[in-house]
């Protein structure tokens, strides 16, 4: 099952919200605050589905934050609930400048 950013953005609420231990400490380190993912989710676009994660499928989103810097958030969803796997500033060494295409291995 592929999500859908308008079904991601209809039950973005912070109810609706559970972060992963891992995701809590990512987003501690780089300074990634709840109102950046929110907003993110809320602007943002889908730039890759992963179908088959387990337990529920889950995408990266590229959108922007609060302060409108770059943001990617990958999130799991089963319709009901987003789950925050991790949350990161796009670095361009690793993706091009519009930071939805990744760059090619050398």
């Amino acid at each position: 099952m592929e999500l859908c950013i308008d079904e991601l953005r209809r039950i973005c609420t912070i109810e609706n919200i559970e972060i992963t231990l891992h995701a809590a400490r990512r987003l501690e380190q780089r300074g990634i605050f709840l109102k950046d993912i929110i907003a993110c989710i809320k602007n943002g676009k889908i730039i890759e589905q992963y179908p088959d994660d387990y337990p529920f499928p889950s995408c990266l989103i590229l959108g922007m934050t609060v302060k409108q810097n770059y943001l990617h958030v990958v999130v799991g969803s089963n319709r009901v609930t987003l789950w925050i796997v991790t949350a990161y500033f796009p670095d361009l060494q690793k993706w091009e400048n519009d930071f939805e295409t990744r760059k090619e291995k050398r």
